[in-house]
């Protein structure tokens, strides 16, 4: 029952398929962030240029013809309204012409489900981190099931955050990735910490960061800053595990391929004697498979997405999805 995915949120245009869980194909192709950073309309018009290959590439690895899909999912939100827009538009075009069921998905929890289904946690405390969103989640009955907040940024996410610094700090490539190589023999200093409960902040930990670089070494800046925004979603994520009393914990969305940020959650998983997991980096950056992988689960759950509702929504939030797969 092969069923495709198509994401497009922000930068990275995926076409995944899945079939029974199994991932047979993962093709992407990415609008190049500079200092500049993401353009929507021009990230739009790449995806609208590369639609088409990347899907011929995606049958192709997966060893089949655009007929024998079964269902066809979309990023919904959260993301770039004109990004967005192409993917939806691809799979309602498709959706009409071959007569297969529509879904809608949400891009957090595509994110979730992935890193879950990869590492076999079945009710795990998440933190999800991304460019977009930072937020501490868990699965929840009433009133219907689904992922409920128990803590996220009250500014702007941790992706976003070191990619904002980065461009600041004057790198070719603003990207979170960059900031980690640059802290490489840094040593520690003292920045703004802030955290309230389990929700966190970091506007201004960046803008102190930038003050700094005047005065300091940028591996000793790019260093302090990523430890401080680390340990503060650490101790979040510890308060929330402590308190939802959950025996796995996953990281997952794009900043989750940072190998010192698992490496500091694997460390307060092991301290309170819970399973860690986190998916391979392919599929912790954005990724087709992952929207392809809800699809299904939709599919096979009997749910019905109609064409007409199959809109986009910029600001999707991940607790208003009903999980009618569970």
């Amino acid at each position: 029952m092969p069923v495709l995915g198509i994401e497009s949120s922000a930068h990275t245009l995926g076409i995944g398929i899945v079939d029974n869980g199994l991932i047979l194909a993962n093709e992407k192709r990415m609008y190049k962030i500079g200092n500049a950073g993401i353009l929507p309309m021009r990230a739009a018009a790449l995806h609208t240029k590369n639609l088409h290959a990347t899907l011929g590439r995606a049958l192709k690895n997966a060893g089949i013809g655009i007929r024998d899909i079964e269902a066809v999912g979309y990023t919904k939100g959260p993301g770039l309204g004109p990004c967005l827009e192409v993917g939806m538009l691809a799979a309602r075009s498709l959706a009409q012409r071959y007569g297969i069921p529509i879904f809608h998905v949400n891009h957090a929890v595509a994110h979730i489900e992935i890193t879950s289904h990869m590492c076999k946690a079945r009710d795990p405390l998440v933190l999800y981190v991304s460019g977009g969103n930072s937020q501490i989640l868990a699965i929840v009955d009433e009133p219907r099931k689904h992922y409920h907040v128990y803590g996220e940024t009250f500014d702007i996410g941790v992706g976003n955050m070191l990619d904002n610094f980065a461009r600041d700090a004057g790198f070719k490539r603003a990207w979170g990735s960059e900031v980690a190589s640059a802290a490489q023999g840094g040593n520690y200093i003292s920045m703004p910490y802030t955290v309230k409960g389990m929700d966190f902040a970091f506007a201004g930990l960046m803008t102190n960061a930038v003050k700094m670089l005047n005065n300091h070494a940028l591996k000793d800046v790019a260093y302090s800053l990523q430890e401080t925004a680390f340990s503060m979603l650490c101790e979040a994520t510890e308060r929330a595990l402590l308190l939802t009393g959950k025996h796995t914990l996953i990281v997952c969305g794009g900043v989750a391929q940072s190998a010192r940020l698992q490496e500091m959650l694997s460390m307060v998983a092991a301290s309170h004697k819970v399973r860690f997991g986190v998916a391979p980096n392919e599929f912790n950056a954005d990724n087709g498979a992952m929207i392809a992988l809800v699809a299904e689960r939709l599919l096979l759950s009997g749910a019905k997405h109609r064409l007409e509702d199959c809109s986009v929504n910029q600001k999707y939030r991940v607790d208003k999805v009903v999980l009618e797969w569970k």
